[in-house]
């Protein structure tokens, strides 16, 4: 092979996306408590008034207030990939970045592409395949990718910088729930359970259809429960799992969240595939860093802890409501497609030591 046909690589030579990345989705990130180290010792400038949200809860996007009626929101995602599929890829990558924007309550209005890609390694073919399918869920949104950055990397990475609008009084966080309120989430669980069956060659044509069905599945309710009396607070479920986002709305609202494992939707067939074996290793750090905050009732579902930390690539949102709201959030829901979104437990007075308790 000459030197010129090695530097340029065609689509029947070059290797599969995910075998390129030593993790996959929201499998790559940080675990919860090196992360939580890692913030502890920066040095944050002074915060000014018009900052409305910061990093002082984990929450998903920063906000910042332009005027009395208008507030921008600005988040970054991106990471390697959790399926061969270019297009595939590209569109999950901008499916959750974007979604960062919509559990603020926010509505986008522009994307910036993130792109670090093996040139020496992947066609020109496929890298424009992921930009393409990146490019097509923003068209989907109705929003442009106005711009970017790229550079030449060892692993492919993908993803946006995602700028929206909000007005200051419909902003979101991942804290204000009240004891007797609700928790609703959006998607159901296992996208992690799924991701590890692909690479092992045991997920079916079905359950990968399922898997992009729900990772390209904007989360465009975010605005509209914004707008609901009622919605106290609000997030997305991703790589830290459902177990960890539900303990970041526990903390940043001081009380204690009780799920139920009989609600909690999840994925078909992610039962069978969990007892084939077919785990994440970002859900056992997940379990390390923060499994000490949560109770499990000896009688539980053996699955649960597995599933509870599971990394969810572009998950649901998880909503906390007032219960007379409980209508109205699951009618936004639904009428947008979310046919999974259900009622998973409720908040109550905090419990020294316990933030999440899992019941039967």
């Amino acid at each position: 092979m000459s030197s010129a046909s090695a530097a340029c690589p065609t689509p029947a030579t070059e290797p599969k996306l995910t075998s390129l990345s030593h993790g996959g989705g929201c499998g790559c990130k940080i675990a919860p408590g090196v992360l939580s180290e890692l913030l502890r010792g920066s040095i944050a400038a002074p915060i000014p008034p018009e900052l409305l949200v910061g990093i002082e809860t984990a929450d998903d996007a920063a906000v910042y207030r332009l005027r009395d009626d208008l507030a921008l929101v600005a988040t970054t995602d991106f990471f390697m990939p959790i399926v061969d599929d270019p297009t595939d890829f590209g569109r999950i990558a901008a499916t959750n970045a974007l979604s960062d924007v919509y559990a603020m309550g926010g509505t986008p209005i522009l994307a910036l592409a993130l792109v670090g890609m093996p040139i020496s390694t992947l066609s020109m073919q496929t890298i424009g395949k992921i930009l393409e399918g990146g490019a097509s869920v923003c068209r989907q949104a109705g929003i442009p990718i106005a711009g970017g950055h790229t550079i030449d990397s060892v692993e492919p990475i993908y993803g946006l910088v995602a700028i929206g609008t909000v007005h200051p009084q419909r902003v979101l966080r991942n804290g204000g729930v009240r004891p007797g309120d609700q928790l609703i989430l959006g998607k159901p669980l296992g996208v992690g359970i799924f991701s590890a069956a692909l690479k092992k060659g045991l997920l079916d044509d079905a359950g990968y259809a399922q898997m992009i069905a729900t990772t390209t599945l904007l989360n465009t309710p975010g605005p509209r429960l914004a707008a609901i009396d009622g919605v106290r607070a609000m997030t997305d479920v991703t790589g830290f799992g459902l177990a960890g986002h539900a303990l970041e709305m526990a903390r940043a609202s001081d009380c204690t969240l009780h799920l139920r494992w009989g609600s909690i939707p999840l994925l078909d067939g992610v039962r069978a595939l969990v007892e084939q074996g077919c785990r994440t290793g970002a859900g056992g750090r997940n379990w390390a860093a923060y499994g000490h905050e949560i109770a499990l009732p000896p009688a539980i579902d053996p699955l649960a802890q597995t599933l509870l930390c599971d990394p969810q690539t572009s998950g649901g949102l998880l909503v906390g409501c007032a219960p007379e709201a409980v209508p109205a959030v699951l009618g936004v829901f639904h009428a947008c497609g979310f046919a999974h979104a259900v009622v998973v437990g409720e908040a109550r007075e905090a419990q020294a030591g316990t933030r999440l308790v899992l019941e039967g």
